[in-house]
């Protein structure tokens, strides 16, 4: 198998299972989800596991949480944004502090800095084990 439908099997496999894990926790959550959440909760896995390709190994856990944060704030806004123009509210954070139009806020940010810690570690080993890429190793500071 050549070196690009390796890459291209490796990244449709971590896409479907940030995709499928994703919709699972917004079922258990609110009982409910949509397939753009899925989606966008793919996308969001790959892109934070993909932080590897740039940082070191050395780098500490608890900046890559952040950065997944940051990661996952802005797929919200983005595709929040844009639905929002269209009328439509998969999520509603109105009623939080310091919401930005219902789409993103502080207290949800804090939360996929969790959820990112373990989309970080999950990702690792699932390359790790699957790709045979680097065993995972971390640093929390």
């Amino acid at each position: 198998m050549n070196l690009y439908l390796k890459m291209l099997m490796k990244y449709l496999f971590l896409f479907l299972f940030g995709g499928v894990v994703y919709a699972g926790i917004e079922i258990g959550f609110r009982g409910y989800t949509y397939f753009l959440m899925g989606i966008v909760g793919a996308i969001a896995f790959v892109l934070i596991g993909s932080m590897n390709e740039i940082f070191e190994w050395d780098t500490p856990l608890l900046l890559q949480m952040i950065c997944g944060s940051f990661i996952v704030t802005f797929l919200e806004f983005v595709v929040g944004s844009i639905l929002l123009q269209h009328g439509i509210r998969m999520w509603d954070y109105s009623d939080q502090w310091l919401n930005y139009k219902g789409v993103i806020c502080p207290f949800f940010s804090v939360i996929w800095c969790f959820i990112s810690l373990l989309a970080i570690i999950v990702d690792d080993y699932l390359r790790y084990w699957f790709f045979g890429e680097e065993k995972p190793s971390y640093q929390l500071l």
